[in-house]
């Protein structure tokens, strides 16, 4: 079993919202990762969300700004928020930009030396953290949502399409929807994934929903935009996803809001509709 560290704790909306830390066989480095435990948690094991943060974002940063555990308080929902690459990796030029290395590990398992090493978010997600989580946690391994913005978008919808048997619902705020087709994801891939265009279909939402060729969920999966946003045009394309649900016969629900930007003024107005969406998804009674 894992050591895991707790770093804080806070009292919030009747439950509780801790910090951790704890040594990660997967990426081979220390990694940090937040939950919010609702009160209902006290009694026995609740669904969780797992939520993928963006670009140059931590642990911390949903859990700070998106105002979400009064209503996961009031719904009885778990949140769940890592970190958004490894730290400390040590690699040439890691912490050079922005949207590439730290803080921008993309949710995949790098192929390409040396990013390959530590940068396996995929699997640190789906073989580690997650079980760690419902094995130490009240947190029910069989009733799990997962969304996320932007980079985390990109990582909610291509984690769902990539591992339909682990998430019962699925939500996403601004995501990159269409990574081979825009200039996050080329450098991204590039690096991570190598020269072979053919290989990032493989984490590109609207590819593998256009591959899959069938639905994902019975219930539709929630996306919102803002219409504000200045990375929509060249980074986002979220139509390139609404056209691949309508050939998939997946029921999607993009709302479009006018004036609404890319950041967490944005997240926060609608968050609480997310929420209520997951607890739908995983058969909670709305109050």
């Amino acid at each position: 079993m894992t050591s895991v560290t707790l770093t804080s704790e806070h009292a919030c909306f009747g439950g509780v919202q801790r910090f951790y830390q704890h040594a990660s066989a997967t990426i081979g480095l220390p990694m940090r990762f937040s939950v919010y435990l609702p009160p209902q948690a006290a009694q026995g094991k609740v669904p969780a969300v797992l939520y993928l943060a963006g670009l140059t974002c931590t642990e911390e940063t949903f859990m700070t700004k998106a105002g979400a555990q009064r209503v996961a308080a009031e719904l009885g929902l778990a949140l769940i928020a890592p970190d958004t690459s490894p730290r400390g990796a040590g690699v040439a030029g890691e912490a050079d930009a922005w949207d590439f290395g730290v803080g921008a590990g993309f949710y995949l398992d790098a192929t390409q030396a040396p990013w390959s090493r530590h940068y396996r978010m995929e699997s640190y997600l789906m073989d580690e953290l997650l079980p760690l989580v419902t094995d130490t946690l009240p947190v029910d391994a069989n009733r799990l949502g997962i969304m996320g913005h932007s980079m985390g978008g990109h990582g909610a919808l291509t984690l769902a399409l990539r591992h339909p048997e682990r998430f019962q619902s699925l939500s996403a705020f601004a995501p990159i929807c269409a990574p081979t087709q825009c200039p996050w994801g080329h450098k991204a891939f590039t690096g991570y994934l190598g020269a072979d265009t053919q290989a990032w279909q493989a984490h590109d939402a609207s590819a593998l929903m256009t591959q899959r060729g069938k639905p994902l969920l019975e219930r539709p999966i929630l996306i919102d935009q803002g219409l504000g946003d200045k990375f929509l045009a060249e980074q986002l394309h979220p139509h390139l996803f609404e056209q691949a649900c309508v050939r998939a016969g997946q029921s999607l629900t993009l709302r479009r809001h006018e004036h609404y930007d890319h950041g967490y003024y944005f997240i926060s107005t609608f968050m609480a509709d997310h929420l209520r969406h997951h607890a739908e998804g995983l058969g909670l009674q709305l109050p």
